[in-house]
């Protein structure tokens, strides 16, 4: 087994805390030498509790650390850009967290310093890493379904606390950049293709202003995407493939449980009584396999699993969709 690529976490976000970090420890082919906080102790805390051998107390000793290959940035998203800049600058290859920036021109500003540097950057769409996915669009590009013609789906959650950072519009919070890009990314990667146009509805919350309901349809050269997204709703994600020949639902989308086997249910034909053949897919975690394809694509063992490029078409879109909400009418990427 080739070396591990030694990984560098900026911050203690939670996702790195409970998810990302203990995933990527169990991988083949990422080892987690660091993490930095602007806060020694939080840093070293979180060291002690996951293991992770260096401590640093400022984002910018953890960058000037000679033996880390890569960075992960699990930052507020207002800081995803800057400090993916930093990090390239400083010769580390990226994985940043969803949404990879705020907008699509601020994306772009990623691929001089990428090109220039010779890095690999890749936004954390650990969606599309899962086995489960991967056969969904296996099975949609087979015919299984027919023609795919409308792909719909859900994400929510309740949270209305004024003082969490999914709730500044400062920070980049808010439903569509918070969940929404799930459907989209998944939307593209089930066509294979890029919305030609999109119309979206935005309700924002009194207080913060965060768009705490928003729905969209995204209009493909071969069907659609029709989802809604809330901050301030019910938990509850679903997403449904429709073709012409049949559909697919996919059990717990976007965030499955990783100790137990998840299912695909395909069900042909157009008979109401229609019983779905149910797929299951053995229990694995995609933060995990993330870790690992990120890792052997910067050891020159495949590509990056969601790169900068697919990054930017991504928040062309949800781009597209902030546009139309104030427009109230279609709007061209």
């Amino acid at each position: 087994m080739p070396d591990k690529i030694r990984w560098g976490i900026l911050g203690v976000a939670s996702i790195a805390v409970r998810r990302a970090i203990p995933a990527m420890q169990s991988g083949q082919y990422a080892e987690v030498a660091a993490i930095a906080s602007r806060d020694l102790h939080k840093a070293e805390e979180a060291a002690r509790t996951l293991g992770i051998p260096k401590a640093y107390g400022s984002y910018e000793e953890l960058l000037a650390d000679r033996s880390i290959d890569a960075i992960y940035n699990p930052l507020p998203n207002h800081l995803h850009v800057p400090w993916t800049a930093k990090a390239a600058e400083a010769g580390k290859h990226v994985l940043c967290e969803k949404p990879l920036a705020l907008n699509a021109a601020e994306a772009r500003t990623l691929l001089e310093v990428r090109d220039r540097k010779g890095v690999k950057i890749g936004e954390a769409f650990m969606v599309r890493t899962h086995p489960r996915w991967l056969r969904t669009r296996e099975l949609v590009r087979s015919g299984r379904i027919g023609d795919l013609r409308v792909i719909s789906g859900g994400f929510s959650y309740f949270n209305r606390d004024s003082t969490n950072i999914r709730n500044s519009v400062a920070y980049g919070g808010g439903a569509l950049l918070d969940i929404g890009c799930y459907p989209v990314t998944l939307s593209r990667f089930l066509y294979g293709e890029e919305p030609v146009r999109v119309v979206g509805s935005i309700e924002r919350d009194p207080v913060g202003q965060t768009d705490r309901l928003t729905s969209a349809i995204l209009e493909f050269p071969s069907g659609r995407c029709a989802f809604t997204c809330g901050t301030q709703l019910a938990y509850h994600q679903r997403m449904q493939m429709m073709g012409t020949a049949g559909r697919i639902d996919v059990e717990k989308p976007f965030n499955p449980a990783i100790d137990e086997p998840t299912t695909i249910s395909i069900t042909v034909g157009s008979e109401p009584n229609t019983v779905p053949t149910v797929e299951a897919i053995p229990a694995c975690n995609q933060f995990t396999i993330q870790g690992d394809l990120f890792s052997r694509a910067i050891s020159g063992d495949g590509e990056v699993p969601v790169p900068l490029e697919d990054a930017i078409h991504n928040m062309a879109a949800i781009d597209a969709i902030f546009r139309s909400a104030r427009s109230g009418r279609w709007e061209q990427l």
